[in-house]
Order: structure tokens, then C-alpha cells, then sequence
């Protein structure tokens, strides 16, 4: 391995990374829920460029989501409150992946349940579509049988959640975490003993916002998801936990990202590969710039393959 800190301006890096049992031309891909299904952003950013796009999630019926106001800014960042709104199983096979099999990029489709059998069933559904290179399980949302706690918070309920999908799903399998828990690494070994891929660090966290001057929440729903750059430090840490507890499970770093720096930094914790999320709405090519940002990375400091700094950060401060 070239020491890092080297100044070899020669050969191109190579970017290419294989991340739970999906090859990507490089390790940048887009989040799900800030960039749509893809052909929204057609225009603004060249697709092909990319390691590989998420959809936003896909449930076994249409959703039209939460009454607004549903999103609003934060210090460093900001809250969402969209409520998993989307066209279903059947309306993205019919009006959305036609366009995703020719983007030019690994195509991931999120999806995600409100019980255990529609995630199974969602899961299963989605899973025998040609032109998905793979599916992101979310489990960050309420179990309405179980008092609404998140199916991904409760580790029996989160291993027989991966199982039960793992058995009617051929394509690889990626978990989407929640940060809502005391125990990240717990979490992650449910999934990696559970037959999962890869998973997904960080989905968001739990926040408010509240409009003194009315005395109102800002969110219709009171409570959404904190994103942005304020995140990035407990999704480093997270991701970093994961990493450093020999899981042998990859990790797909997410949280804050919004320079190919931020970027490296979750590879050298130890993700694989990594996902641009709320950057996506303040600059729609910020995953293709990340993208180039990581490579001019790499030409700085002497490093010939991208793999190479996957996992490893000095422990010294």
C-alpha cells in the first residue's frame, strides 16, 4: 500500500468498489428520499458518473404522505416530515424503473413496510424486477402492531425482519439504520448474522423545530428527521463502531456528506461506499463533484486504489 500523505501525481486511482454484493464504479452513490427516482435530477447531473443512485422508498401500496408543512431548515441542516409518500410497487415498475434501467449507474431500490409481511411482501415483489442491482431494506419506520416502535430498534424483531426478507430475496440486501438507538454495533450484527449484505449508516434523527413566535411546531407532524451536515458526526461515530467491532459486514456511510473530504472521512471509519443526501437539494450535482473530489483525494496523497482507505484511520488523535 502507498503511504498516505504521498504526493504521487501519476496514474489515474482506481475508484471502483465492490460494497455489499454490488460492484460500483466508484463508491458514491445518492440517498434515498433526496433525489426522487432518479430521472428527476436528469439534466442536472450526469448519471453515469455516479457509483449508483437509491430510490426513495417504495412500500406495496401508494402513500401520499404526511399534511405539511413537512419540511423545514435547521442549524446545519434540516427536518423532514414527508411520510414515505410514493407510487408503490406497482407504479415504480410500471412508470419508474423503465427509465432507471438505462440511467448508466447501479440502480438500489429502498422500500420498506408498516408491517412485517408488507415488508416481506414488498421485499419480494421488488426483488424479481430486472434492471435493480439491489434492495435497502428501511426499517426506520413504526411497527403499527407493536405500539409504533421502529422495527429496526428491537434486535429479535430486526433479525427475523432481515431473515424472513433474505428468504424470498435473491438480489443483495442492504439494512438502513436507525441512529435512534443506544447500540448501533447490536443493531448491525442482527443484520450481518441475519444474512443481510451490507448496511446503510445513518438514517435520521428524531428532532423538532419549534416557530416561537407562533408557538407552534414547525412540522405538521411535530416530530421529523434531522439530516445534514449537523449529523455527520454521530454517523462518523456510528459507522466507525461498526466498523471497529469485525462484523465483516460493509458499510454504506451516510450523513452530512457534503465534499469528497466528507466523503473520505467515512471511508477511512470504514464504509465502503458512501451516500450524498440533503446536499442533493442545495447543489443537485454534488454527488458527481463528491465524486471527482475523492479521486483528486487520492492523486494528493498517493493513493493508487480507493480500497485502501476503507477502514483505515490511525487511532491516534
Amino acid at each position: 500500500m502507498t503511504a498516505i500523505g504521498s504526493q504521487n501525481q501519476g496514474n489515474a486511482p482506481r475508484l471502483a468498489i465492490h460494497c455489499g454484493g454490488v460492484d460500483l464504479k466508484n463508491p458514491v452513490l445518492t440517498a434515498s428520499g433526496t433525489f426522487g427516482y432518479g430521472k428527476e435530477f436528469e439534466g442536472l447531473i450526469a448519471l453515469p458518473a455516479l457509483g449508483g443512485l437509491v430510490t426513495k422508498g417504495i412500500s406495496p401500496k401508494p402513500r401520499f404522505g404526511n399534511p405539511a408543512p413537512r419540511i423545514c431548515e435547521t442549524a446545519s441542516g434540516m427536518l423532514n416530515s414527508i411520510g414515505l409518500e410514493n407510487v408503490g410497487v406497482e407504479g415504480f415498475a410500471t412508470a419508474k424503473l423503465p427509465y432507471l434501467r438505462t440511467c448508466g449507474t447501479r440502480v438500489l431500490v429502498n422500500f420498506f413496510g408498516t408491517t412485517f409481511d408488507e415488508y416481506v411482501g414488498c421485499g419480494e415483489q421488488l426483488g424479481k424486477l430486472d434492471g435493480i442491482d439491489g434492495l435497502e431494506m428501511n426499517v426506520s419506520c413504526p411497527n403499527i402492531k407493536a405500539g409504533g416502535i421502529e422495527f429496526g430498534r428491537d434486535t429479535r424483531v430486526l433479525s427475523d425482519l432481515v431473515r424472513a426478507c433474505r428468504s424470498v430475496i435473491s438480489k443483495p440486501l442492504w439494512v438502513k439504520l436507525t441512529p435512534n438507538t443506544s447500540d448501533i454495533v447490536a443493531l448491525a450484527r442482527a443484520c450481518a448474522e441475519s444474512g443481510a449484505d451490507a448496511v446503510s449508516v445513518i438514517n435520521t434523527i428524531t428532532g423538532m423545530a419549534i416557530d416561537a413566535h407562533a408557538r407552534r411546531p414547525r412540522l405538521a407532524t411535530i416530530f421529523g428527521g434531522l439530516s445534514g451536515p449537523a449529523i455527520k458526526p454521530v454517523a462518523l461515530r456510528m459507522v466507525y463502531q461498526i466498523h471497529r467491532a469485525g462484523l465483516g459486514i460493509p458499510i454504506c456511510g451516510i450523513g452530512g456528506i457534503q465534499t469528497g473530504i466528507d466523503a473520505v472521512e467515512f471511508l477511512l471509519a470504514g464504509a465502503s461506499a458512501v451516500q450524498v443526501g440533503t446536499q442533493n437539494f442545495i447543489d443537485p450535482a454534488s454527488a458527481e463533484r463528491v465524486v471527482r473530489e475523492i479521486e483528486d483525494y487520492c492523486r494528493q496523497h498517493g493513493v493508487s486504489d480507493v480500497s485502501e482507505l476503507v477502514g483505515s484511520l490511525s487511532s491516534e488523535a
